[in-house]
């Protein structure tokens, strides 16, 4: 359907997917004023069953998941010992006993293997279920008007970051009001078989509303302007949660122990190392990944992503940098560059996220 479509294709973690099916600009520009519609089949489907369940993701997870309500959906992250961060997932509870946790496609066979390893002797039972969903997701502003025709879920009640047993089109499916790109929009977990005809579905019940088809390229424009990190860039084994300014996802209070529990409550303590930050650049030149960020003509950061902002029409980026360079530049109005292919290009330090939706 894709090929169909003329999508460019690419490699990725073992799955070949769209990265943008004409311009990337025009699928990232519909999805901030209309919809897109995203085949996300290769994120990873992870299921953790028995009674034990609960118990055993509060060890094996920065989160409190115990305490997370049947139907509701949680951020959250798996990190090593040493606190570096392994993953950073969505975790639903479906049931009481029965959660679902959705893991990167590159790291889904590392977090199954850790929750293998660290659910052993617990009463829970963990269980590869990649293959057998289909993950369509339907992001922008008009996707309830989108999705309200092929289901009688009350989307209207939906809550963020909740789901449930719904059909669409015909289907049984888990419908999750979740996403990665700043806008409302909902998460479709699917049979695979039942892939191509909701597509095809959802595609004539958007045509009227501008929902077009969006690849990689456009989703990770969208994720950057809102701010959200991406495992490889702002996250890594040797990122914790509070490097990333992610702390608030690591439940240091709860009564479970949990895998790295002792070298992030040393890392919460500690003054901090470095710093993410958002910059905008004031030349039309494009920051990437790697590029050192300097002060006052002196290495003191390194960028972890950037992209041209479709949305506010600017190169921008986020960054690690030290704290007292960012304290500094706070106060300062120039001094702050990032070495764009051996020339300095003039930086502006800004709060992230860059984009927040309208209210």
């Amino acid at each position: 359907m894709h090929e169909q479509l003329g999508a460019t294709l690419t490699d990725f973690a073992d799955w070949l997917m769209p990265l943008r099916y004409g311009s990337e600009t025009a699928e990232h520009t519909a999805v901030r004023t209309a919809a897109g519609l995203f085949d996300l089949s290769h994120m990873g489907e992870l299921a953790v069953t028995g009674n034990g369940a609960a118990e055993a993701l509060d060890y094996a997870l920065v989160g409190e998941l115990s305490t997370l309500a049947p139907g509701r959906a949680r951020y959250t992250m798996i990190c090593a010992a040493d606190g570096g961060v392994l993953d950073d997932l969505i975790v639903y509870r479906l049931a009481g006993d029965d959660y679902l946790v959705v893991a990167n496609a590159a790291n889904t066979a590392t977090v199954r293997e850790a929750l293998r390893e660290r659910t052993a002797g617990r009463k829970a039972t963990v269980t590869d279920k990649t293959a057998d969903y289909a993950l369509i997701a339907v992001q922008g502003p008009h996707a309830a008007t989108i999705l309200a025709p092929l289901t009688s879920a009350q989307l209207t009640e939906l809550k963020y970051y909740a789901s449930y047993p719904a059909k669409v089109a015909g289907v049984d499916v888990l419908l999750a009001r979740t996403g990665y790109t700043g806008e409302d929009g909902f998460e479709i977990f699917a049979p695979g078989a039942s892939a191509e005809h909701l597509w095809t579905e959802l595609t004539r019940a958007g045509a009227p509303h501008g929902l077009v088809p969006a690849g990689l390229a456009a989703r990770d424009t969208l994720r950057l302007e809102a701010g959200m990190p991406l495992y490889g860039n702002e996250l890594g084994t040797d990122v914790t949660p509070f490097d990333a300014g992610l702390g608030r996802v690591v439940k240091l209070g709860k009564q479970a122990d949990f895998v790295g529990r002792e070298a992030l409550a040393a890392r919460a303590a500690a003054a901090p190392e470095r710093q993410l930050v958002g910059l905008v650049l004031g030349s039309r030149r494009v920051p990437r990944h790697g590029y050192d960020v300097l002060w006052h003509g002196q290495p003191a950061g390194q960028v972890t992503s950037g992209a041209p902002s479709p949305t506010l029409r600017v190169p921008i980026a986020m960054a690690y940098l030290r704290p007292d360079v960012v304290a500094a530049a706070g106060q300062e109005d120039d001094g702050l560059a990032v070495d764009v292919r051996g020339r300095p290009e003039p930086a502006k330090l800004v709060e992230l996220p860059f984009y927040r939706r309208p209210a």
